[in-house]
């Protein structure tokens, strides 16, 4: 409704970058906007624009006495994000800070990010003798990324370094069945495929062998309260950025990659393979184990604990 209100506010989110003789500096080139979310921010023009909140209190600035010059930041957020107003032009949504598009939805603005987490399951909260390595039974997992949001679970026990390998294939109908909001997660580390599939690797070990488990913050482990009581093992999740608590599990994951390399399809991988390859990789001696193997050093703690006779681990 005011052509002069319209212009000041889009000349100032429009802002621009200028040397110091007052040349224009134009910066990477722009690609066409076409109305995704968050382009890519090696595609935006370098600009010194305004926030709709500093223009807005700038007015009152500007215009001391003229009340027709007056507009709320959100009215401008309004006029940005909702088609079919007309009033400020919806390529100007690129220059704003984040570039988004769209507005983030309430709910996911206020989710919390590692609501699984609670008190009880921290780091600081695990047994002290999973601390120095004395006793085996406290392991170390995560997942090892490929192409197309494929995985493997990787779990590593800190005192022998003995590894295991999680298969986890893609659910049937994945990228086939239309997704559904909070549908079931098919790419195969859903919460629940994922607590499944840990507990079927736990029960190929004695029960000994399972003190506790150490998870970095992923969401494909936010049904661990369903996994501990079914399986037993206590799970506790790593500090926020905090890699050196699981650094085991890390070192282990960057010997993986001689076998899975990343930007692989992890999916293609069957069952068979991947155990075969944590076999090699527990074969193969360690100078921290004495160059002894991880398999050699879990067995020898066996038969220490148990009757002679009875099986140990391949």
């Amino acid at each position: 409704m005011n052509p002069r209100l319209r212009q000041y506010v889009q000349d100032r989110l429009e802002g621009k970058i200028h040397d110091a003789q007052g040349r224009e500096v134009t910066g990477p080139r722009q690609a066409a906007f076409i109305g995704r979310n968050k382009p890519h921010r090696g595609d935006r023009k370098w600009v010194n624009g305004w926030s709709p909140e500093q223009i807005a209190n700038r007015l009152q600035v500007d215009f001391p006495d003229d009340q027709s010059m007056r507009i709320s930041h959100e009215a401008i957020y309004q006029a940005l994000y909702i088609q079919g107003r007309g009033a400020l032009k919806r390529e100007l949504v690129s220059y704003l800070r984040m570039g988004r598009a769209l507005r983030v939805p309430r709910a996911r603005a206020q989710a919390t990010a590692w609501a699984h987490v609670s008190e009880e399951v921290m780091i600081s909260s695990r047994p002290a003798e999973a601390e120095d390595r004395a006793v085996p039974g406290h392991w170390e997992g995560d997942l090892i990324i490929g192409l197309d949001r494929s995985a493997i679970g990787t779990l590593v026990e800190r005192s022998s370094r003995f590894t295991m390998l999680v298969h986890l294939p893609r659910e049937a109908g994945y990228r086939l069945t239309p997704r559904t909001k909070n549908g079931p997660a098919l790419s195969g580390y859903g919460a629940v495929t994922m607590a499944n599939a840990l507990k079927r690797t736990v029960a190929t070990l004695p029960a000994e062998l399972w003190q506790s488990l150490t998870w970095d913050r992923g969401k494909e482990l936010s049904d661990h309260a369903r996994f501990s009581i079914e399986s037993g093992v206590r799970v506790f999740f790593a500090d926020p950025r905090s890699p050196w608590q699981r650094g085991t599990n890390e070192n282990t994951n960057g010997l993986l990659r001689q076998y899975f390399p990343k930007g692989t399809d992890l999916s293609r991988w069957s069952e068979q393979e991947i155990q075969a390859v944590a076999r090699t990789l527990n074969n193969r001696p360690r100078k921290t184990l004495g160059w002894k193997t991880p398999a050699e050093t879990l067995n020898q703690y066996l038969k220490s604990v148990r009757q002679p006779g009875v099986a140990t681990t391949g």
